[in-house]
């Protein structure tokens, strides 16, 4: 017996992969940043703030997640990668991830209460959308363009949204924050199905790098950074949600950060995806620095 099904805890943790936590709670920390220009929420928003954090991270990631491993089981089967995957490693059975995800959904919906009804309803449209991206007949994962467009609308525009709503009316967010930091998120996803391809490919999941091949995902990846990073410099020379202050620093910094990324998801591996996610830091503490400043 593996020390992950002695402990179900342990296996828990595991199913819910901590390591993805912050690809939420970065942009919903940005979109506080953004709605207080503050580097903390306000005293009387901090009780709602943590709230949200737990269901942004554990509760929303462990019930897509567990989503994704009871209807990826064949292709991670096939992954080497995911070899030690608790349900692929036999430590969970199906039965009890289905537990574990009708507990962290109902979870998540009751805990978004304290932070607000428009605060449920984003976190309901995330599990449907997750729902839809894994579970078939939608299985919008194995629909070309639809597994890009789901990652970037949630990491890019909802996150950042989330966190925005702790202190200001989601209606209020500027759509041209939405629109880079779904540029982003779309970059930052494309390499992550090349990673994965020969897995997908054998279990016949038609993601973007099956469908169109690796050099077309890498193309399509740097145009997509490229195209953020152009979006930005534009909103400072505007001076429009990115301060102005913001445009010499950012001429500077862009052909690097193309460079990087050029270079660093030519042959994508999670090693040097998770060097892109530094490298993405740069254009955020520059942007956090600027707008608190």
């Amino acid at each position: 017996m593996t020390t992950l099904s002695r402990r179900p805890v342990v296996a828990l943790v595991a199913v819910s992969r901590p390591w993805f936590w912050p690809v939420s709670w970065v942009p919903a920390y940005l979109g506080t940043v953004l709605a207080g220009q503050a580097w903390l929420p306000a005293r009387a928003d901090i009780g709602r703030a943590v709230v949200a954090l737990l269901v942004l991270g554990p509760l929303i990631w462990g019930a897509v997640l567990v989503q994704n491993d009871l209807h990826d089981l064949r292709s991670d089967q096939a992954n080497p990668r995911k070899a030690t995957a608790p349900l692929v490693a036999g430590a969970v059975s199906a039965e009890r991830l289905r537990v574990w995800y009708r507990v962290m959904a109902l979870s998540a919906v009751g805990a978004a209460f304290v932070v607000g009804p428009l605060f449920v309803l984003g976190v309901a449209g995330v599990l449907v959308l997750g729902w839809a991206y894994s579970v078939p007949p939608l299985r919008l994962k194995t629909r070309p363009g639809w597994d890009v467009a789901v990652n970037a609308l949630v990491v890019g525009a909802v996150s950042p949204v989330a966190g925005w709503s702790i202190t200001r009316a989601p209606w209020e967010f500027p759509w041209q924050f939405a629109l880079i930091g779904v540029l982003f998120a779309a970059a930052l996803y494309v390499p992550t199905t090349v990673t994965d391809l020969p897995s997908d490919a054998k279990a016949g999941d038609t993601t973007i790098a099956v469908r169109f091949g690796a050099p077309v995902a890498y193309r399509l990846g740097l145009a997509l950074w490229t195209a953020a990073l152009a979006c930005s410099l534009l909103c400072a020379a505007l001076d429009v949600v990115i301060p102005r202050s913001t445009v010499v620093p950012q001429l500077v910094t862009i052909p690097v950060l193309i460079a990087a990324y050029a270079a660093l998801t030519r042959r994508p591996t999670i090693t040097r995806m998770a060097v892109v996610s530094v490298v993405f830091a740069i254009p955020t503490v520059g942007f956090a620095l600027a707008y608190i400043g």
